[in-house]
């Protein structure tokens, strides 16, 4: 594989890795502040209920230092060197 084929495919990685990253966001806080109580809509577990910003932000924080070091590897290698 070429130098422009491997920089394409760190690129796609890098899509894709935000795309799940994205998805978990989004079904976590759906889950934590959705429609009725937590927990099968009881609000008998009420007191198990945690926030779960702090843990997303963190993982977010990961995956955007990840997903940018792999864009900037692709861009290098998709770069054509005269």
């Amino acid at each position: 594989m070429n130098r422009t084929g491997i920089g394409i495919l760190l690129l796609a990685s890098a899509a894709l890795i935000l795309l799940a990253a994205v998805y978990l966001n989004y079904d976590a806080i759906d889950e934590a502040y959705g429609a009725g109580p937590p927990y099968y809509s009881r609000s008998t577990n009420m007191d198990k209920w945690t926030n779960p910003l702090p843990v997303l932000f963190l993982g977010d924080v990961l995956v955007l230092f990840i997903v940018g070091l792999l864009i900037r590897t692709g861009m290098a290698k998709v770069k054509v060197h005269e």
